[in-house]
């Protein structure tokens, strides 16, 4: 297990390790979001349907990213798209104070502002509603994190493979424990945008170098 001893490469394991926690975090609240406005019953069948699809999702998209990432000048589109990513999270982390309370109290199944109902103020829909809208969600954010996750590891394999397993453990089993966190301290949600924007930019800058040749070939 040399990938300890790599500089570069324990480097990679801790972004890939804050990414996995911030976009748990994030994904649990849309969950949340989307399973508040649920009777109480059903609550936790949506949430459960979030977290699976949200597993399955992460596993496929993963894949196919590691090979997609492979091909000439999609290094480039992915850190491209990781930027609207950034840009989406940012959106995501001015989300209202009593928005993200709702979400947290769905997913924990308690009353945390004391108002004797849980999730009480979301607007009411069907567990059919609130299951596609989960799994839409799911869908976008289950790429967002293995692209993010994919170019924090870079060329460091095991720290992939860590990274992916650990984003799929901390949405089965953590992934509440994780939005109560970030909803009570958020600078840990900008310190992992942050990261995830470096990463962006190193996927921008590692696919213009490797595209510069081939299009100069064109060119030329």
């Amino acid at each position: 297990m040399d990938i300890f001893f790599s500089a570069a490469s324990l480097t990679a394991l801790l972004q890939v390790i804050a990414i996995d926690l911030v976009l748990a975090g994030d994904n649990a609240i849309v969950i949340g979001l989307a399973a508040a406005g649920l009777p109480a019953d059903q609550r936790k069948k949506a949430i459960l349907i979030g977290v699976i699809a949200a597993t399955v999702l992460r596993i496929g998209f993963a894949a196919i990213t590691v090979k997609l990432l492979a091909i000439v000048g999609l290094l480039l589109a992915g850190g491209i798209l990781l930027l609207w990513v950034c840009w989406k999270m940012y959106r995501e982390l001015r989300t209202s104070h009593a928005d993200e309370l709702e979400a947290t109290e769905a997913l924990s199944n308690s009353d945390l502002n004391s108002d004797q109902a849980v999730a009480g103020k979301s607007k009411r829909k069907t567990l059919g509603q609130a299951a596609l809208q989960i799994v839409v969600a799911d869908v976008s954010m289950s790429l967002d994190n293995v692209l993010a996750v994919a170019g924090a590891a870079r060329d460091h394999f095991p720290v992939l493979v860590i990274g992916l397993v650990l984003s799929i453990a901390l949405m089965g089993l953590a992934a509440t424990f994780i939005a109560k966190l970030l909803h009570r301290h958020r600078w840990i949600a900008y310190v992992g945008l942050l990261i995830i924007l470096y990463v962006a930019l190193d996927m921008v800058y590692r696919g213009a170098v490797e595209v510069w040749p081939h299009v100069n070939n064109v060119v030329g």
